[in-house]
């Protein structure tokens, strides 16, 4: 009987192969930054904490002030005769919720996010302190765009403060507040090194905010501190942002009342940069995940 050989180099069944999957392309660090926004935006807004004593409380101090000096006029001449109490404390309310939501609330919350480990487990993911930074600035931003609205929007309802007309003075007001907010958000994050541990970060970072709020006219009438003082608080990022908006929302004969009789908002805009610059070096030289790691 005749067998039929078995040829050895018989082909296999082909095997199946998977679909080859193109690497998805690593996230930037603009756009983890920007994604970051949406998320501290919702962390934000629930806590009614912070929504009270940060993003209401300018609101609240305004019309408190307002309503107590209702139809008061701010010096006793006859140059600034039209410029109630109430007009001028919108100009530093507007600067107060710059100040609130960037420094003081960066400052404090950053710290606290760090001591209680929050930081700690985002640092072991992929995200970058740029991209953290992106992501509380432009929370920031947001809710300082908000609240300059809203208090804008109760000075005219409330207490019939009429706003600026001429286009120059809103494009003044516009970049004078981004740059408010710029400085005032990286040093938030600066100062967020500041504390060693989460119990005492209001306690560091209260003090730095608040002793430039008098220096600076939003409680006090700028003009009647001793010029020293003046001169001192000049040198502050607070000051400058005050003065710039002063110089928006009261006549130009105001400017009289001003150290050295005009506005300088030149030299302003100076020290508010700089002061943006030497925030944004800090927060990138000090900023750590937790306590001894980068």
């Amino acid at each position: 009987m005749t067998q039929t050989a078995v040829s050895g180099d018989a082909k296999s069944p082909p095997s199946i192969q998977s679909p080859s999957r193109t690497p998805s392309k690593p996230r930037s660090t603009i756009g983890n930054g920007l994604r970051r926004i949406a998320f501290e935006l919702r962390g934000y807004f629930r806590q009614t904490d912070q929504v009270f004593f940060v993003f209401l409380f300018p609101l609240v101090m305004f019309a408190l002030f307002a309503s107590i000096f209702s139809g008061e006029t701010v010096v006793d001449d006859p140059r600034f005769a039209d410029v109630t109490m109430s007009q001028y404390y919108l100009t530093g309310m507007l600067a107060m919720a710059i100040l609130l939501s960037g420094m003081q609330f960066l400052g404090i919350d950053i710290a606290t996010e760090k001591h209680e480990g929050g930081l700690a487990r985002l640092g072991a993911t992929p995200l970058s302190p740029v991209s953290f930074f992106i992501g509380k600035i432009g929370l920031v931003l947001i809710t300082c765009t908000l609240q300059l609205a809203m208090l804008m929007g109760l000075a005219v309802l409330a207490f019939d403060i009429s706003l600026p007309e001429d286009g120059e003075l809103w494009a003044r007001f516009a970049w004078r507040a981004a740059l408010g907010i710029l400085c005032f958000a990286s040093l938030g994050i600066a100062i967020s090194a500041l504390p060693r541990s989460a119990r005492s970060a209001s306690a560091i970072v209260l003090p730095l905010v608040l002793v430039p709020q008098f220096l600076s006219g939003i409680y006090v009438q700028f003009s009647v501190l001793p010029e020293w003082m003046q001169q001192v608080s000049n040198l502050f990022p607070l000051a400058g942002l005050v003065r710039g908006m002063r110089s928006v929302f009261l006549p130009d004969a105001f400017a009289a009342a001003e150290v050295g009789g005009t506005w300088g908002l030149g030299a302003a805009a100076l020290t508010l940069g700089v002061w943006t610059v030497i925030g944004l070096v800090a927060s990138l030289l000090t900023f750590r995940w937790s306590r001894g790691r980068s």
